[in-house]
């Protein structure tokens, strides 16, 4: 019976060490992917990211993705042609559609923060203004020499 149960917990940690190993081998792959949704739903503040996208910084997001595409396309060349839902793709095309989907990812992340569906797990500090000092401050205590002659320096 004593060898029976030495059998039974070296059968259920084997059991358990293949469980784990198929369970890393499932979630290893998809982890990029689960950073890549983590940083824009709860390390970027989408209420100011939102106001500089549409003061023209949309334009800057264009260009960064289309440089996505093309050094990943360069550094990662196809091998072959892509089979993409059955069309048959090159390698520039079969990386944009990836960016692309990469970048609508981010704006659902963006839609479900500005909705408020994740508030209660994060919170952005509002930052502080601080004045502008251009060097002449009309209250440090002397004239700023205003009205005097240039040449009594």
């Amino acid at each position: 019976m004593h060898n029976s149960l030495s059998e039974a917990i070296a059968n259920l940690a084997s059991s358990v060490v293949d469980l784990l190993t198929a369970v890393f081998g499932l979630v290893v792959p998809w982890t990029p992917l689960a950073a890549w949704i983590a940083f824009w739903l709860f390390a970027v503040n989408w209420v100011t990211l939102r106001e500089t996208l549409s003061k023209g910084g949309w334009i800057a997001l264009v260009l960064i993705g289309a440089i996505m595409v093309l050094v990943w396309g360069s550094i990662a060349p196809d091998q072959g042609t892509f089979d993409f839902y059955g069309l048959k793709v090159s390698n520039f095309v079969e990386k944009a559609v990836y960016v692309s989907g990469l970048i609508v990812i981010m704006f659902l992340a963006g839609a479900l923060q500005l909705s408020g569906c994740c508030s209660k797990c994060m919170q952005f500090e509002e930052p502080v203004q601080i004045a502008e000092h251009h060097g002449r401050d009309a209250g440090h205590g002397h004239d700023s020499g205003h009205g005097h002659d240039a040449g009594h320096h």
